[in-house]
């Protein structure tokens, strides 16, 4: 009993390492994970109710298979008895693994769910920390509306995060004014958009809306780039805020929108994290789950330092408080993250700018050049 309460800390997680989830899984949250345990044990080990102890990762490849990451979790909670668990990437993941958390009395606290269905399960041990569909095309509405938009295209992937996306945007533009000239699904793993796109260019709406995963982000930026569609307002997501995104589209990224909440700018704590980060992996995190995984680390932390390692009762301190992060406060009702608000971020330059809501503003709208 003795070591138990003196030996490493051993948290369990599963992640993609192979298969379609490995680009959001290695850019938003393996590498913070690492990066955190590396700082929690160079600084003597995680506070545990006052007493020191090395964390001990013990992680496994989920080859972006539900089957293989429920199995993974399976095993971490029910025969590895691991101490605390960290979530898998994205929605379908947490999804899947939830429930079963819930069922195992793991607090979980998801940087990179995105769903109302995950908040509808009511899982009092569940957390998401990514502002869900409804307040984050809110945001975009309000941002188009604000800035004279009068018409939209729309093209989302048939799945759970881009239908609830889309339903959320369609509730948003009831009355704005704006109308939807055109809305398309497309599959998972889609190679070709271009015939769409060439579809949506013929209607010529002032903004273009792609609730997308990194790949179809990419994809759709490329290909409105060859059709020659340049509207004055295109907002893809997720992947938008990646560095690889500033990569791979170079000066076209420019005036580019998407799902981004935070950047080194937004606070001192987020620029030391930032800094921390490509030091130690020589790539940027990206401006929008990357920090939301951190601040699910800080919270964890500050959980146990405050209730040991009873599960319970970390569970409980995660419910019932307010939570200082790198992106700003953050409070739970049920398993939401109601303080902070739903955002748009803009390419501008080397940076992601958080350019709607005002009060997280870190730069201001401009307007889209045309692709170079």
């Amino acid at each position: 009993l003795l070591r138990a309460q003196t030996g490493p800390v051993r948290i369990g997680y599963a992640m993609a390492r192979t298969g379609p989830w490995t680009g959001g899984a290695q850019v938003s949250q393996e590498p913070n994970y690492i990066l955190w345990a590396e700082q929690v044990n160079a600084a003597g080990g995680l506070n545990v109710k006052g007493a020191k102890r090395p964390v001990e990762l013990i992680s496994s490849d989920d080859r972006s298979e539900i089957e293989t990451c429920v199995r993974s979790y399976e095993k971490l909670m029910g025969s590895d008895k691991v101490d605390l668990i960290l979530p898998p990437w994205g929605s379908n993941a947490n999804f899947a693994v939830a429930p079963l958390a819930n069922r195992h009395g793991y607090p979980f606290i998801a940087p990179t769910a995105l769903s109302k269905k995950l908040i509808e399960l009511k899982l009092p041990y569940f957390f998401l920390m990514l502002q869900q569909p409804q307040p984050m095309m809110n945001a975009l509405v309000e941002l188009l509306k604000g800035n004279g938009a009068k018409t939209a295209a729309v093209v989302y992937v048939d799945d759970l995060f881009g239908l609830e996306n889309y339903a959320a945007l369609k509730v948003a533009l009831g009355g704005s004014g704006i109308s939807l000239v055109e809305d398309k699904s497309y599959p998972l793993g889609v190679k070709d958009l271009s015939p769409v796109l060439r579809g949506i260019k013929d209607k010529n709406p002032d903004a273009f809306i792609a609730l997308s995963y990194p790949p179809d982000t990419i994809l759709a930026s490329k290909q409105s780039k060859e059709v020659g569609f340049n509207p004055k307002f295109f907002y893809a997501s997720v992947g938008t805020a990646y560095p690889l995104y500033k990569q791979v589209m170079g000066a076209s990224a420019e005036g580019v929108l998407g799902m981004g909440s935070w950047n080194r700018k937004s606070s001192m704590a987020a620029q030391a994290y930032f800094d921390a980060h490509v030091k130690r992996f020589n790539k940027e995190p990206d401006r929008w789950a990357s920090g939301a995984t951190w601040a699910s680390l800080e919270i964890l932390q500050a959980a146990v330092a405050k209730a040991g390692l009873d599960r319970k009762a970390i569970r409980d301190y995660v419910a019932n408080n307010s939570h200082d992060t790198v992106v700003g406060k953050i409070r739970f009702q049920g398993s939401e993250n109601i303080a902070t608000p739903g955002a748009v971020s803009q390419w501008q330059g080397n940076e992601f700018e958080v350019v709607w809501p005002k009060s997280i503003a870190t730069g201001s709208l401009v307007t889209k050049p045309a692709w170079v």
